[in-house]
């Protein structure tokens, strides 16, 4: 009788991808939470008012897909910032079912005053890399992004 061959060898848990990527995303966030604790904003909702922000007018099919959003989760999330009065939604002229987005006075204020704090917050992110290899870790961070960006729940939406 013969003897099967051994079982390949399985990598670890901290060596798969996924587990370490959710694990960054989750020191990320923490980050984010720690340094802008006192302006009660949470890094999907500065994405959006950022983006919001830098073109005036999107609707929020654009902006879910900007800030890689599916329609339902960024429509709760437009629900909260519009009621504090952070942002507002119209109606588009050209389609009744359309609504544009504006960042209010107060949604600029908030994005100014947690401007310094999100910029450290990117730098604690970093920190534990040599400033030489950031903007290399940032590039292969970004063309996996790129390459898989059609897995993300907001592209499959779009699509």
């Amino acid at each position: 009788m013969k003897t099967p061959p051994p079982a390949p060898a399985l990598p670890t848990l901290d060596d798969m991808p996924g587990h370490t990527i959710r694990r960054l995303q989750q020191i990320a966030v923490g980050i984010f939470m720690d340094e802008t604790s006192a302006l009660n904003i949470t890094p999907v909702q500065f994405a959006m008012l950022f983006a919001a922000a830098q073109q005036a007018g999107l609707d929020q099919r654009t902006l879910a897909g900007k800030v890689g959003l599916d329609t339902s989760t960024i429509g709760a999330v437009v629900d909260r910032l519009e009621g504090r009065a952070l942002i507002e939604r119209k109606v588009s002229p050209d389609d009744k079912r359309v609504r544009l987005l504006s960042v209010t006075p107060a949604g600029l204020d908030l994005l100014n005053t947690a401007m310094p704090a999100m910029l450290a917050a990117q730098e604690r992110m970093l920190a534990p890399l040599p400033p030489a290899d950031r903007p290399v870790f940032m590039a292969m961070v970004k063309s996996i992004v790129e390459q898989n960006g059609a897995w993300s729940r907001g592209a499959k939406e779009a699509g």
